[in-house]
């Protein structure tokens, strides 16, 4: 889902340029995405994050050689609109805020893996382990907070960014940022290989470059 809106623009910009081709995209949750490619249904192309691709790779559900990474995204911060902000500026203050808040909500994508790597690594899993949130595939974060269900939120930056009744804090701190790279890749069902590589290569281009960063994302 954290592509979900890069997506629309990126398929606007590539048609407009090829006003013959036409695109159409399904956003879903990372697991759900993966399940249904591997249950074979039929997709031209899929864009996940690339451990996800890589697995899809290794267990020959789509073309080997045809991963293009498209954009890195790095996770961001937030809490409900109207409540105070902590400091999160270092990776000890971080710490400090993830302990103080009575529920902290996650995704149940890469990044919400990985803060709960970090948390481990800081030594405080256990600890925190019964205020940790996870929302439900498909379900953002900044839903959560927005509704009052946790007090403090952690999901890819596009993804909090425009969501009503939250205030994002910032990115995490370059110490602890977790940045994830999101690929496009072949699957066998794609009937038009050769078309979906010359759209995945436009998507990879520096043409897409500030489009990319107008979401919060970097190109590769």
């Amino acid at each position: 889902m954290a592509t979900k809106p890069l997506l629309a623009d990126l398929v606007a910009l590539y048609q407009a340029q090829a006003p013959g081709v036409h695109i159409q995209v399904e956003s879903v949750g990372g697991v759900d995405a993966t399940q249904r490619v591997q249950a074979g249904e039929g997709f031209d192309a899929v864009v996940l994050a690339s451990d996800a691709i890589d697995k899809l790779i290794a267990s020959d559900h789509v073309l080997a050689g045809s991963r293009v990474d498209l954009v890195h995204s790095g996770v961001a911060v937030a809490v409900p609109e109207g409540q105070s902000a902590p400091d999160i500026a270092s990776e000890d203050a971080l710490r400090q805020a993830v302990l103080a808040a009575p529920s902290v909500g996650l995704s149940t994508g890469p990044s919400g893996v990985q803060l709960r790597q970090l948390f481990e690594r800081w030594g405080i899993l256990t600890q925190i382990g019964s205020k940790l949130v996870q929302a439900k595939p498909g379900v953002p974060v900044g839903a959560l907070l927005a509704r009052g269900e946790v007090a403090l939120g952690f999901q890819q930056l596009s993804e909090m960014r425009g969501v009503a009744g939250i205030t994002v804090l910032g990115p995490l701190p370059q110490a602890v940022q977790i940045t994830t790279t999101f690929s496009g890749c072949v699957p066998h069902s794609c009937t038009q290989p050769d078309a979906v590589r010359s759209v995945l290569a436009f998507w990879a281009s520096p043409a897409c470059r500030a489009l990319k960063e107008q979401h919060g994302m970097t190109a590769p």
